[in-house]
């Protein structure tokens, strides 16, 4: 290719980055007037996040057109926007820019609200609003910041998958935070964004690897999934879309039996079946024994709590990391078992999910939504924090660290330090453009 061909087709990508960066008047338009999330909603595209310019940019400079418009196309599409901090008056400012950027485009937005108390257990993505009197003034604001504009919220990833009690440093004086409270926030928010007339209010559903449905199915009745529209899964996650529309089937058959009077299931979320008994969560073939348990035992009870999916990075399901048993890396049986249990922390092999769309043909799933920002770092994958472990003697690179201080804080599955969360982190960005589901 000569240089004025290649040039021309960078500018034309740069172009077109730029095209999304900007807010422009589009031709669909939305409903609105209810809760409810309806077939066919056009979603927001918002504009390109921090560092995929400069990625595309530089590929499409350097003559790799074809991984620029990978990542340009991925940014062309509808994601959800997070706030994460920031005063009340910031929240309630940002919230509202979202929703004016939004109604140029004729679309819904999808807004994480991510500032809950103690939030990912003071890990990773710590931080969060000090107390509960902080937080409820900070979801007050994000409500008005919606207004009576049409809105999907997020509310809280991982805030009832985490409870304060399922974390390491509960009780201690540098993490003071309580389930009671958690459940009050949780229940205040979905009090202030469903009193807004033309918001959908999710909550946290976890992820089909994580809590059994019984589990969940209790801390969402506690939140106030029923005054909600529904609950999420697999954000952050990779989970396939088959295991999370199964999971999701059976929270909402297990909401409708535990809550259904005439149920001998009635208050009984623990005697829910779940993706671990009577199937077995690591054998997909086994989970029509869990759906064949709620057919034969919904009685009169009808499930009709809705959910979403998070399908950002799913197209190609978990990475068990069996394949770092193998030459040349030789790893051992605890090194791929500590691995498989971090392999929701950057892990390699990842691809873009099904695409967001609010036309799914399933009953209950109002919507596939990419709410984790693709190509955005889980955190610093490390020893130290112990979703890596690794054995440098069985194998390692020219470059790689030999001190263990430096190798506890090396992600060996990418041969670098990973960026910190929510960082952008360009290698991983470009294994899930290449690696998109089809």
């Amino acid at each position: 290719m000569s240089d004025r061909p290649r040039i021309s087709v960078a500018a034309a990508i740069v172009t077109a980055l730029v095209a999304i960066a900007a807010p422009g008047v589009a031709s669909a338009s939305t409903p609105a007037g209810s809760h409810a999330l309806n077939a066919g909603t056009r979603l927001f595209v918002p504009p390109p996040a921090d560092g995929s310019l400069t990625q595309a940019l530089h590929l499409a400079e350097s003559g790799d057109l074809s991984d620029a418009a990978l990542i340009t196309r991925m940014e062309a599409t509808s994601q959800a926007v997070w706030f994460t901090d920031g005063t009340d008056a910031q929240v309630r400012s940002q919230v509202r820019t979202t929703m004016v950027e939004a109604a140029l485009e004729h679309a819904v937005p999808v807004l994480v609200a991510y500032d809950v108390p103690g939030r990912d257990c003071a890990q990773y993505s710590a931080g969060g609003a000090t107390d509960a009197a902080a937080y409820d003034a900070w979801i007050s604001a994000f409500a008005a910041g919606i207004g009576n504009q049409r809105a999907v919220v997020i509310v809280e990833p991982d805030a009832l998958g985490n409870l304060p009690s399922n974390c390491a440093g509960y009780g201690s004086s540098s993490y003071p935070f309580t389930d009671a409270d958690r459940i009050a926030e949780i229940s205040y928010a979905v009090d202030a964004l469903e009193a807004r007339p033309n918001t959908s209010v999710y909550l946290d559903g976890t992820n089909s690897a994580w809590q059994s449905v019984g589990t969940i199915t209790q801390r969402l009745l506690e939140a106030g999934v029923q005054r909600a529209q529904g609950f999420f899964l697999n954000v952050s996650n990779y989970q396939t879309d088959a295991a999370s529309t199964d999971y999701g089937q059976w929270i909402s058959d297990c909401v409708a039996m535990v809550t259904d009077p005439s149920s001998w299931a009635y208050g009984l979320p623990a005697d829910c079946a779940s993706q671990y008994y009577p199937a077995t969560e690591g054998d997909f073939s086994t989970w029509g024994l869990t759906t064949a348990w709620y057919a034969a035992n919904m009685g009169s009870a009808v499930a009709s709590t809705h959910y979403v999916v998070d399908t950002s990075r799913n197209g190609r399901g978990p990475n068990p990391m069996t394949a770092y048993a193998a030459a040349p890396y030789d790893q051992s049986a605890s090194v791929i078992s500590t691995l498989a249990s971090g392999n929701w922390c950057n892990p390699p092999g990842a691809g873009l999910g099904a695409r967001p769309t609010t036309s799914t043909g399933v009953p209950l799933l109002d919507a596939d939504l990419w709410i984790k920002t693709p190509g955005q770092s889980d955190g610093q994958c490390d020893a130290a924090g112990g979703v890596r472990a690794w054995d440098y003697a069985a194998y390692t690179k020219p470059g790689w660290p030999t001190d263990a201080a430096d190798q506890a804080l090396f992600d060996p599955l990418w041969g670098e330090n990973d960026p910190a969360a929510g960082d952008w982190f360009p290698q991983q960005a470009l294994q899930l453009v290449r690696s998109e589901h089809s």
